[in-house]
């Protein structure tokens, strides 16, 4: 069982930056294809980023691509997203999640293991 905890999230101006982390607790993180989602009140979950086990190869929403990088540190079992020119649509509970496969996915149901979530909220 992999367990997924997220943190970085919290009340931002719009214009502003955050970085979420996800912390893994698992020797075999560095298998596994990291993918970062979001949900809004009201609204599906939705696919924010995507990073294959190596770091190499990434994937990014239409809304999100040039203001949101993701990354990981395998040695520290822990993926990343720095969210930057924040605006109030990005406001969601943002989930971490893992997949068996080592490359990512824009699709949820393709990932095996989720975090709790953590809630971002970007004030106008």
């Amino acid at each position: 069982q992999v367990k997924l905890v997220e943190s970085g999230g919290g009340l931002v101006q719009a214009g502003g930056s955050l970085r979420l982390s996800c912390v893994a607790s698992e020797r075999t993180f560095s298998s596994r294809a990291m993918g970062w989602f979001r949900q809004a009140p009201g609204k599906e979950r939705e696919f924010v980023a995507a990073i294959d086990r190596n770091g190499m190869i990434t994937y990014y929403a239409d809304s999100v691509k040039g203001r949101f990088t993701i990354s990981r540190d395998n040695a520290k079992n822990t993926v990343y997203v720095q969210m930057g020119s924040l605006k109030p649509d990005d406001t969601a509970v943002y989930y971490c999640a893992a997949r068996t496969a080592g490359l990512g996915s824009r699709w949820y149901a393709d990932y095996d293991y989720w975090g709790q979530g953590t809630q971002v909220t970007v004030s106008s």
